[in-house]
């Protein structure tokens, strides 16, 4: 791809937009950098000609390609004047994949990405690999262009995939599908459409690591050009697959058969024998042995904010899970709960249904306390199913949590949604929590 005295225009300047105006003007690129933001730094960024605040069609004057961040929606003003103009749009993972050499294992789901990106990355590191793990993660995958690696194990969003044209994993992982970011699709086909891209220019020598557990995922096996593996806590029917055998996991994967031994993971929940379980076949899939997969398993702490220990005090424990930012998370972290649980919940809504909340809610959980721009609509949607007070600061819901909880109970802060209202981003609002919960 031939970058050296092209005009290209960089659409949002958040961290992907930042790391891929880097590396267009490493490449020779004349940039234009846009935000909506007026008070960018561009201390921090290259030499360009900046456009900013809000949108205007003229900047797109004399443009020959325009590379789009994942947190500018679809139908903003220059990408919808671009398309109507014939220029290409791409996103920071497209323009990555053009200058990467090694494969490429890409994650998506609504649940589990992060878990399963640093896992993949553990395992392939614990194998003698060269790994880059990044992508919507942290570090952008366009941090990896041009560099030597073995393997590059990259999370990637729906947002990321909404302008790829050629970017192909080797190994693709679905994880799971459940209502999110309606805030920014249609519905749940709209959303789930954006995610199956993950495969779509797949080749016969890739691999698809699909959750059969999950219909709207396994559903995509029927599809796909590339090679499927089926994971989840069932028996394998169709392809190749991994499921729970015991204390192991049983795989038959590529030609080879045999077992993975679970009894070091230190993850808790049933989701994270799952999220194991897609780490695993993904590895596999790029022919690790199995006693490296062992290995790291058994090595892995899991990651902060995501169903994390934070103290016991007096019989009472506190769990952080501010990265439960939708329902099915949630459901997840309270399936994962052994005692009767405080739950925390509420924050910004995303448009997404409470109402699968209700049963687990109903078994699990003895007091609801709601904080947040969504207390009100979470708290009509789970009436009756538990106890519910409502509060407006997490600061007051851990004081709440603190003044109703019993020897043997959980207090688990899984909001179902984002942080925005009252935080700059979920790990902010659990590190909060975290310091409130050590101060009582």
């Amino acid at each position: 791809m031939k970058l050296g005295g092209v005009r290209v225009m960089v659409v949002g300047l958040g961290a992907s937009g930042a790391a891929a105006a880097r590396f267009l003007h490493s490449r020779g690129a004349n940039l234009v950098l846009t935000d909506r933001r007026a008070d960018i730094d561009q201390s921090k960024l290259p030499p360009a000609a900046f456009r900013l605040g809000p949108e205007q069609a003229e900047w797109l004057d004399g443009i020959e390609l325009v590379v789009t961040s994942p947190g500018v929606p679809r139908d903003a003003l220059l990408l919808r004047e671009a398309v109507a103009r014939r220029i290409p749009v791409i996103s920071e993972i497209e323009l990555a994949s053009r200058f990467i050499a090694a494969p490429i294992a890409a994650i998506t789901g609504t649940n589990g990405k992060s878990t399963v990106t640093v896992l993949l990355g553990e395992i392939l590191k614990a194998a003698g690999m060269r790994v880059f793990a990044g992508g919507n993660l942290g570090t952008p995958l366009v941090e990896a262009a041009g560099s030597a690696y073995d393997a590059i194990v990259a999370e990637i969003s729906s947002f990321q995939l909404e302008w790829i044209e050629r970017f192909r994993p080797h190994v693709g992982v679905h994880l799971n599908l459940t209502d999110d970011h309606f805030d920014r699709y249609h519905d749940l086909e709209d959303y789930g459409r954006a995610k199956a891209r993950l495969f779509e220019n797949q080749h016969e020598t890739d691999w698809a690591i699909l959750n059969r557990d999950d219909a709207r995922v396994w559903k995509l096996a029927s599809a796909l050009r590339s090679q499927v593996v089926g994971f989840g806590l069932g028996p394998a029917a169709a392809h190749a697959g991994i499921w729970p055998g015991g204390r192991s996991l049983v795989f038959e994967i590529d030609g080879r058969r045999g077992r993975i031994g679970t009894e070091g993971l230190r993850l808790p929940g049933r989701h994270n024998l799952v999220n194991a379980m897609a780490a695993s076949a993904a590895a596999l899939a790029m022919r690790v042995e199995p006693r490296a997969i062992e290995r790291a398993l058994g090595e892995f702490n899991g990651l902060p904010h995501r169903i994390e220990f934070v103290r016991e005090k007096d019989g009472v424990s506190f769990i952080d899970d501010s990265k439960g930012t939708n329902v099915g998370a949630v459901v997840e972290a309270l399936e994962a709960m052994a005692g009767p649980v405080i739950l925390i919940a509420g924050g910004l809504d995303k448009g997404g249904d409470y109402a699968p909340l209700i049963d687990p809610v109903r078994r699990k959980v003895r007091r609801v306390i709601l904080n947040g721009a969504a207390r009100d609509k979470i708290a009509a949607a789970l009436g009756g199913a538990a106890e519910i007070e409502s509060v407006s600061t997490l600061k007051e819901a851990v004081e709440c949590a603190w003044r109703a909880a019993r020897r043997g109970d959980t207090v688990l802060l899984s909001p179902a949604c984002a942080s925005f209202d009252q935080f700059r981003d979920y790990a902010e609002r659990g590190g909060i929590y975290q310091k409130l919960v050590r101060a009582l």
